[in-house]
């Protein structure tokens, strides 16, 4: 009895007449406007212009900066540019030795890094002072790794490509071509940025530190 009591509770569902659901239908079909606005919305959108994230300026015009790629730079300007819808702020770095002028946006400047202070310059000439530290490896190996030292941009690094390249003279008949070539890059990479700081004594304080000798003086 008690099954039979609770099947008669349920709520019997209205039937809709296929009249009224034929007017239904006829009102959704000649009412589109629910859907036309809905479209025309999407389709109306205001173009704004993106702007570079913001990020502060480290740098100012004028000042030498080391660029790991290419090494010291000096910053000549600070530009804005519109890429697309992009606003981008830049730095122009020249870079002397290759006579090349870099754009650097400034949310890319955290590859950049201020000039060596005195402290740091005294530590590199201690480094190049001491003994080369040359692994018994494949010259292919190291010259690998001498070249990722040389664009770390790390001064300390740069100093030990110096040091264990280093044959003391400038006679080339002792290094194949490939380890004068590496040497010498790193070398030139090496003066320019204690140049900076130390002025025309950067090469007699660097061939000092090496016990460098000079060709002429071999010859005599």
């Amino acid at each position: 009895m008690s099954k039979k009591k609770k099947r008669g509770r349920k709520k019997k569902l209205k039937k809709i007449p296929k009249k009224k659901r034929g007017k239904i239908e006829l009102k959704k079909k000649i009412d589109p406007s629910a859907s036309d606005l809905k479209s025309n919305d999407e389709k109306i959108k205001i173009k704004k212009i993106k702007k570079q994230p913001s990020e502060k300026k480290i740098y100012s015009i004028k000042d030498y900066i080391v660029y790991p790629k290419h090494g010291v730079g000096k910053i000549v300007a600070v530009e804005k540019a519109k890429i697309g819808d992009i606003d981008i702020s830049f730095y122009k770095i020249y870079i002397e030795k290759e006579k090349l002028t870099l754009s650097i946006p400034l949310n890319q400047q955290s590859f950049l890094r201020p000039v060596s202070s005195i402290n740091q310059i005294n530590k590199t000439i201690s480094i190049l002072k001491n003994k080369p530290k040359i692994k018994k490896t494949m010259w292919s190996r190291r010259a690998q790794e001498y070249e990722q030292k040389i664009n770390s941009g790390k001064i300390y690094e740069l100093a030990e490509v110096v040091r264990d390249l280093n044959n003391k003279t400038d006679v080339a008949v002792e290094q194949s071509y490939s380890e004068r070539q590496l040497f010498e890059k790193a070398y030139n990479r090496l003066k320019s940025e204690i140049e900076v700081v130390l002025g025309d004594k950067a090469e007699q304080k660097i061939d000092k530190a090496l016990k460098r000798v000079e060709k002429s003086a071999i010859l005599k």
